[in-house]
């Protein structure tokens, strides 16, 4: 990160796959703990969408409505990707030089005082952050406090979720299952496998989050 002041609790949130609820549960999180009183701030270091996709729905705007900061402030506009491709690969689709994970770290800005500072990656862990990396890649470099790892509960979040956990050396790890339906079996079969059996740490609703962390 930069030389500047360091969030005193650091939140990276990456996930499981692609479109699995990153954003909304990150926004979750940081609106609630923003109304109770937190000063909350959240980083998207490079977003790539669709061109015909609505400024109010990129990841940075909508991170930035639950944080009260502007979209610029969250993701900075030379890293606004109008390709649907992992970042590096819109980058080069769009003739655009390639960039590092230094150079996503360099760019991380806080302000003095912030209580948690959410970084939301792109993707899956796995998935081409920048030219040299991933969101592992980047978690390894800024060592944050805790580590958010958003998954679908559907058939399938076993072998998901233990491929993620699997590739991190992470001690204070926290896996979302987003769109939580405690009346589905298979949902809670596979919360409490995970939790029992794996002794990942589950929670299936923000306000867990919430309630840790204010």
């Amino acid at each position: 990160m930069s030389a500047g002041p360091r969030p005193d609790r650091l939140v990276v949130v990456t996930g499981t796959g692609t479109e699995v609820g990153k954003t909304w549960w990150t926004a979750a999180v940081a609106r609630d703990l923003r109304a109770r009183g937190s000063a909350v701030a959240a980083r998207k270091p490079v977003q790539s969408f669709a061109p015909t996709d609505a400024l109010t729905a990129l990841d940075a705007s909508v991170l930035g409505a639950a944080t009260g900061e502007p979209p610029e402030t969250v993701c900075p506009t030379h890293r606004w990707l109008a390709e649907p491709m992992a970042p590096p690969m819109a980058a080069a689709r769009l003739g655009l030089p390639p960039f590092t994970i230094a150079d996503l770290v360099g760019e991380l800005h806080w302000d003095a005082g912030t209580a948690i500072g959410f970084v939301e990656g792109a993707g899956g862990l796995r998935s081409p952050l920048a030219d040299d990396g991933d969101t592992r890649t980047l978690i390894q470099s800024i060592r944050p406090d805790h580590v958010v790892v958003v998954a679908d509960p559907a058939l399938g979040v076993i072998h998901d979720v233990r491929l993620v956990v699997g590739a991190l050396a992470q001690r204070s790890l926290v896996v979302a299952l987003n769109r939580f339906d405690d009346h589905d079996p298979q949902h809670t079969a596979s919360r409490d496998w995970l939790a029992d059996r794996d002794g990942v740490d589950v929670v299936t609703s923000p306000s867990a989050l919430v309630s840790r962390w204010s």
